[in-house]
């Protein structure tokens, strides 16, 4: 993608998580590496895309990534899930958004954030109006 930008990789978190669940303290934070909430695994069934990697704890191959986006410029399509090949289309459309890639596994409910970048032709725009939903018409 030609305008990404600010790129912040989490490898080094995400090798911590798995080094600490292999230890048999577990030295980890409240939440455990593996307990992917039921919506998220439901999102990368039907939602993610493939992974190129097998899953780093249950050795599966159905690791899936979710692209999230969030940003200002989008309105009230921030905060949902983008296929790769839509990002690209975004780009062009939408002065600045943030990318949120989170690898799940619907195996073992292995979940981590892997990648956070920008990306936009960084023109400032209006969020777009709001369009009448579903939720909106039927309560």
């Amino acid at each position: 993608m030609w305008s990404q930008r600010q790129v912040v990789s989490h490898a080094l978190q995400r090798r911590r998580a798995l080094v600490a669940l292999q230890s048999p303290v577990r030295a980890l934070e409240e939440n455990g590496p593996c307990d992917a909430d039921p919506l998220l695994v439901r999102s990368a069934l039907h939602h993610g895309e493939a992974s190129d990697e097998d899953c780093p704890v249950c050795g599966g191959e159905r690791l899936t990534n979710l692209n999230y986006v969030f940003g200002d410029q989008l309105g009230q399509f921030s905060g949902r899930i983008k296929s790769t090949e839509v990002l690209v289309e975004m780009q062009d459309q939408y002065g600045e958004f943030k990318v949120r890639v989170v690898e799940v596994c619907p195996d073992c409910f292995w979940n981590h954030l892997v990648t956070t970048y920008t990306l936009g032709d960084g023109l400032k725009r209006r969020a777009p109006r709001r369009q009448e939903t579903v939720e909106d018409i039927y309560g």
